[in-house]
């Protein structure tokens, strides 16, 4: 009995001491087991971070590229002026914001590099500015200055910026992927060993053991894989930025040789169109002038000697000098420093003016009709301006006509729909319609004669300058030009200008009708001009319309006039004189005089040419009548709008 206890107490503490090791064998394997679980959460933890990094590396990299691509484009644009480049420059751009919007979503939980994409924003939009600039310049057909403006913009501190920024996040990432893939591979190693000793002391539990196994093979194959696309990664961005590298070396290689061989075609022909230009300006001013001396010498000699009527010679100096005073205009409008002056323009009443100028400019040979077919809807456009438009067109047609032919001018309603004709928007357009029955244009010439200092025409018989008069005046008149030509058959430009929704103005008065203008009250006036002859020729003008003027030569002692005479009721001013500018002086006298009226009279007004320089106050074109004065300062005096009739002027000196 004994015995059989002794033995069941030994037997039992056999189970004891097995289920003792049980249990410790499965306490170790289950912290076995929860050590491998922390250790492969560790490890994907660090493999999620090493994928954070992979993607930041990849967004900066493609934000570099799509910027490079864009970049790229613009140098392309600004060469070929092809609008499609223009639109491939800003969707890449804006391809690039949202990518760096990315880039920043993805920063966020890294302060050194959320301060990085921060500074690599404004770097962005300051780059963006500069290349913006360029792209509009080129949109506005502005090619030398946006050439000019991309070449100087090629290396700039916002670049360098951006560059660096960039470089710096993509290297901080590269660090922190380098440590991330380093930790990864030691929480890998352990988690390998960790899940070695669990299959060695779970040969007991093989399902744990196999468990445990196929969660350590998976945890490889995905860390083999995640450094397998890391790799592809690498080698794709080293792949891309060694294309774009030699891609924008090429392009920079190739705009340094069409720069300069196009600064030479230009220099050239702009050489021979200077050559041409002086050379007719020469001529028509002599012929000018030769009728200024002669009508003055004549009308001298008949005052002394008391014989004959003077005025006829006086009226043909007159004649003579108002002719020199349109070319002038023509000449400051070539060179844009004169601004539009638009007005409601009924065009088939212009058109029909212009019969005799077209008749007696085209010559005998060529038969010239008009069909008027606007009815009742004006324009809104500078008549003068439209004139040399359709007269240079109608000089054109003359030179398509060799042996003689027909001319037609017709104008017609036309409602525009969106994207019907390139670069017009939608609505309601008086088309002016040049036809000819000439030789055409040919395919390859069509495509640039709006290009300036472009000519088919041979050795001094050509600027090339006209067409593209012709297309600046109807870009900023907001419409457009179009052509249509038949090889043979002859060619159409077509003008499309916006209608005017108010009611066409009536023709400027003759200049003979305010010849002996009398002001409806004489006025206290300022005058101030640089020029002591035209001084005097203005005050002496303002004596003899009855005002009184106080004399000022120069704008420097001008306040000191002005408090000198307080009853003074108007200035009249030059615009461009030394030290200050016309706008400018009135500016400063309006801080203690309000309410002082003000009339410009200018020559050129160069650089402040502008919509907002002269504010709400007059203009007056040089050389001026004493008659137009009168109106001017009648017209300020009495703060009614008015129409100083300079245009008799023009028109008489077109013939």
């Amino acid at each position: 009995m004994r015995d059989e206890a002794v033995v069941e107490t030994g037997r039992w503490r056999s189970w004891l001491w097995l289920a003792l090791a049980a249990s410790g064998m499965a306490a170790l394997i289950v912290a076995l087991v929860l050590w491998l679980a922390s250790a492969n959460r560790a490890r994907d933890a660090a493999l999620d971070l090493q994928s954070t990094s992979s993607e930041r590396i990849i967004l900066a990299a493609t934000f570099d590229a799509t910027m490079a691509r864009s970049e790229a484009a613009l140098g392309r644009f600004v060469i070929s002026g092809d609008r499609a480049l223009g639109t491939l420059y800003s969707d890449n751009w804006n391809n690039s914001g949202v990518l760096l919007d990315r880039l920043e979503a993805a920063a966020r939980d890294d302060a050194t590099q959320q301060v990085r994409v921060a500074d690599l924003r404004k770097a962005w939009k300051a780059r963006g500015a500069e290349l913006a600039e360029t792209a509009i310049r080129t949109s506005y057909r502005q090619n030398s200055e946006a050439l000019a403006t991309y070449y100087r913009i090629r290396t700039s501190p916002a670049l360098d910026r951006l560059n660096a920024l960039t470089g710096a996040v993509i290297g901080h990432e590269r660090a922190v992927l380098g440590r991330r893939t380093t930790a990864a591979d030691a929480r890998t190693g352990r988690s390998n060993t960790l899940t070695t000793i669990v299959s060695v002391i779970g040969i007991v539990l093989v399902a744990g053991a196999a468990l445990l196994a196929f969660v350590g093979l998976r945890a490889a194959q995905r860390r083999r894989r995640e450094e397998a696309r890391s790799e592809e990664l690498e080698e794709a961005v080293a792949e891309r930025t060694a294309e774009l590298s030699a891609a924008n070396e090429r392009l920079v290689d190739e705009m340094a040789t069409r720069e300069a061989a196009e600064a030479r075609l230009r220099q050239a022909q702009k050489m021979d169109a200077v050559g041409q230009l002086t050379g007719g300006i020469a001529h028509d001013f002599n012929n000018m002038l030769a009728v200024v001396l002669g009508g003055v010498e004549l009308a001298k000699r008949r005052i002394d000697d008391g014989k004959g009527d003077p005025g006829r010679y006086l009226d043909s100096a007159m004649e003579g000098a108002n002719r020199a005073a349109a070319l002038t205009k023509r000449l400051l409008a070539f060179a844009r420093a004169e601004p539009l002056l638009p007005s409601a323009t009924d065009a088939d009443a212009l058109i029909g003016g212009m019969s005799d100028l077209l008749d007696r400019t085209l010559g005998e040979r060529i038969a010239v009709r008009h069909l008027a077919r606007a009815g009742d809807w004006p324009i809104f456009a500078d008549r003068h301006q439209l004139e040399n438009a359709l007269l240079n067109l109608a000089v054109n047609a003359r030179d398509a006509m060799e042996g003689g032919g027909t001319l037609t001018v017709a104008t017609a309603q036309v409602t525009v729909g969106s994207s019907e004709i390139a670069e017009l928007a939608p609505g309601d357009y008086v088309r002016i319609a040049v036809s000819d029955t000439g030789t055409g244009i040919e395919r390859a010439v069509l495509d640039r004669i709006f290009e300036p200092f472009f000519t088919t025409k041979e050795t001094g018989k050509g600027t090339g300058l006209g067409l593209s008069q012709v297309f600046g005046y109807a870009r900023q008149s907001s419409g457009t030009v179009t052509v249509d030509s038949v090889v043979g058959t002859g060619t159409t430009v077509s003008l499309y200008l916006p209608r005017h929704l108010g009611e066409a103005g009536a023709a400027d008065a003759d200049i003979a009708d305010i010849v002996h203008w009398r002001p409806a009250r004489p006025a206290k006036i300022l005058v101030v001009e640089d020029d002591r002859r035209v001084l005097t020729a203005t005050v002496d003008a303002l004596h003899e319309l009855g005002h009184v003027p106080v004399a000022c030569l120069g704008p420097d002692d001008a306040a000191a006039q002005l408090r000198r005479h307080p009853d003074i009721d108007l200035l009249v001013s030059d615009v461009l004189m030394p030290g200050q500018t016309g706008p400018e002086l009135a500016a400063a006298l309006r801080t203690f005089r309000p309410d002082l009226k003000v009339v410009f009279v200018t020559g050129f007004t160069g650089d402040i040419a502008s919509a907002n320089a002269f504010g709400h106050d007059r203009v007056l074109r040089k050389p001026f009548t004493i008659g137009t004065l009168g109106v001017a300062i009648d017209a300020t005096l009495s703060d009614v709008p008015t129409r100083v009739p300079t245009r008799a002027l023009e028109t008489r000196a077109a013939a």
